[in-house]
């Protein structure tokens, strides 16, 4: 349903019947969205088509009125006629010229038109090629037309079964590419998960593990359409930050990544806790669970909470308790011993917007579902 009013709004936009208010905020959307930008191009691209294939039909009508005209009153004769027929359609064109040139206005392609009409009293063989290639470039707009409709009905099924509640959401990180992901406890209030990237793409996922002592858990993407990341650009950290260290993280406060940057304020976390640390940055509900990065692109912590009589005042899990997750649930399972946690980080020594560019696309939005 969203991608059908998202496509309303293309179409309103693209005709100019948005309110000047409702114009600028979908034009910030766009600019800030490749996916949607790419949309309103090839929504464009399509009506065109359309108007194009319009513009040939409404021609040829016209000039198949005019013919069957000419014909009925016996001033054209047909080609199989004898060849001094010529003469006389010389003396037609110059008597007619103005009937031409009122189709010609109407079908808005004038130059087109004369082609057109020149082709109806040229040698047969002349004739027959360009009817030929007149009917090529009609049928590549009807499968243009076709193939446009055919992906704007691909809307993509929801992830989350139908009849499922979502019942909370936050964000969560891949500790490895092949899918598997953690976050807070706290997030996953549910079931089933659906793990949803920057471009919208929705994935199944399973909840592997809840430690709600430590507010930690591990999930993996269980999706055929998931496609696994070879290298992840950063490391996760062993050693807490210093203390003023600058720091960042990427999260989901909303349905869009959002970017914040702040430092470490206190080596320990709420009331002392020797697990968590104390960060001095802007966070809301939907944080939770998201990655804290070192400025060389080291994940440091993970946001859990915040304290909501203090503005700017955030607490973060140090991301050492992760290997102790991890190391405890090889030795429980198998299965999950195939779990590699990255252990170098190709985000050094970049600038923040490329920092950003990559570690993004291994940032997630977590809804769980009963």
């Amino acid at each position: 349903m969203e991608d059908i009013l998202l496509l309303n709004s293309i179409e309103r936009y693209l005709e100019g019947r948005m309110l000047p208010d409702e114009k600028k905020f979908f034009e910030e959307l766009r600019a800030g969205n490749p996916a949607i930008d790419q949309m309103v191009v090839e929504h464009k691209l399509f009506l065109h088509q359309m108007d194009e294939y319009a513009g040939v039909k409404h021609f040829k009508d016209s000039l198949h009125t005019i013919h069957s005209k000419l014909s009925l009153t016996g001033e054209i004769r047909n080609r199989e006629e004898p060849e001094g027929v010529k003469g006389k359609v010389v003396q037609l064109w110059h008597r007619y010229k103005k009937v031409t040139a009122i189709a010609a206005s109407i079908a808005c392609i004038t130059a087109l038109f004369i082609s057109a009409l020149a082709m109806y009293f040229s040698p047969a063989a002349n004739n027959k090629s360009q009817l030929e290639r007149l009917k090529r470039d009609i049928a590549d707009l009807r499968r243009s037309q076709m193939q446009t409709n055919n992906t704007l009905k691909e809307v993509a099924e929801p992830k989350i079964p139908k009849g499922a509640i979502v019942k909370s959401g936050g964000t969560a990180f891949l500790i490895d590419g092949k899918g598997f992901l953690v976050t807070n406890a706290h997030v996953l209030d549910g079931s089933g998960a659906i793990a949803t990237d920057k471009d919208g793409h929705e994935y199944k996922s399973k909840i592997i593990s809840v430690d709600h002592a430590k507010d930690l858990a591990v999930l993996q993407i269980v999706d055929n359409d998931y496609k696994a990341v070879k290298n992840l650009p950063y490391s996760i950290r062993r050693s807490q930050p210093a203390l003023g260290e600058e720091l960042f993280t990427l999260g989901y406060p909303r349905d869009e990544i959002v970017y914040n940057m702040g430092y470490l304020s206190a080596r320990t976390g709420y009331e002392g806790d020797t697990s968590s640390c104390q960060l001095s940055l802007t966070a809301n509900p939907g944080n939770s669970g998201a990655p804290v990065f070192s400025k060389n692109g080291e994940i440091v912590g993970i946001i859990t909470t915040r304290q909501s009589q203090t503005e700017d005042v955030v607490f973060a899990l140090k991301a050492n308790n992760i290997y102790r997750m991890i190391d405890s649930l090889k030795t429980d399972d198998t299965s999950l011993r195939k779990i590699k946690l990255p252990s170098s980080t190709s985000l050094k020594n970049i600038d923040r917007v490329g920092q950003v560019k990559k570690a993004e696309d291994c940032v997630f939005l977590i809804k769980t579902y009963k």
